[in-house]
């Protein structure tokens, strides 16, 4: 427990303390509190927080908002299926969980490069699209899809409903659970991405948070402070949106342990 608490500790203390402060001391508490590496972090020349911020709320948004109903279509079309088909499916979803993302990285660089895609947002958010993230989504909603009853489509599709609204109008409201536990782990886990967009993006065409944090580190010196006060306010923006979606995040968890 004291392994993955000390990190959060040291951001969050060393964020509000003077350089002389962390480097004499880094795990004590901050005796003589600052703002001034936040407020340093804030107004630098290059604008690092405010574009990495709005970058990695781009890449963040879009891939979640596009994952969440593919995800959650797909899914219901394979809990239709016949328990062969829907085995081999999840089967070859499995190898997107399996397969380490930089065994994929170079091929993926060349399918956006074909596609006209590379060193671009519309690039990575469709990488985003695909491998585990995708299999992730999938694999939660279908859990969750077992437990709706064969019934309550039987029903809507006898009222002249079809796949598309019976999907819309009943399945997505019944999983919102599972969505929250979806958009809460694929947010972060985009969040804190660092291999694709060092890669995909490149470092001529901007950078999302986590980039910025690489390039923040100095070759030959580093500012400790406000390299503590960036990771500090890349760290506010996802707790905030866990204590938002946190009542749902956790019935997702209790309802999937119990069924």
């Amino acid at each position: 427990m004291l392994v993955f608490v000390s990190p959060i500790y040291l951001t969050i203390v060393n964020a509000f303390k003077h350089e002389n402060d962390i480097t004499a001391n880094p795990a004590a508490p901050p005796l003589h509190p600052t703002l001034s590496n936040l407020t340093d972090a804030l107004s630098r020349p290059d604008h690092l927080i405010q574009y990495g911020l709005r970058n990695s709320l781009i890449v963040v948004i879009c891939s979640v908002l596009l994952l969440i109903p593919l995800g959650s279509a797909f899914s219901f079309w394979i809990s239709r299926r016949r328990t062969r088909v829907r085995a081999a499916i999840l089967a070859a979803l499995a190898a997107g969980l399996m397969i380490p993302p930089q065994v994929v990285l170079l091929p993926t660089i060349r399918i956006l490069t074909f596609l006209g895609l590379d060193h671009s947002y519309p690039g990575l958010i469709l990488s985003n699209l695909g491998g585990g993230y995708f299999s992730f989504a999938v694999f939660v909603y279908v859990g969750f899809m077992r437990a709706v009853p064969d019934e309550v489509v039987e029903a809507a599709r006898l009222d002249g409903a079809g796949s598309l609204r019976i999907w819309w109008t009943i399945i997505m409201p019944l999983m919102r659970p599972a969505t929250a536990t979806v958009a809460i782990f694929l947010s972060l886990w985009i969040w804190n991405d660092f291999l694709n967009p060092q890669f995909i993006l490149g470092p001529l065409q901007g950078q999302t948070i986590t980039t910025g944090l690489y390039l923040s580190v100095g070759q030959f010196q580093t500012d400790y402070g406000q390299l503590f006060g960036i990771m500090f306010l890349a760290g506010v923006i996802p707790v905030v949106g866990y204590l938002a979606m946190q009542k749902q995040f956790i019935a997702g968890l209790t309802s999937g342990a119990t069924k």
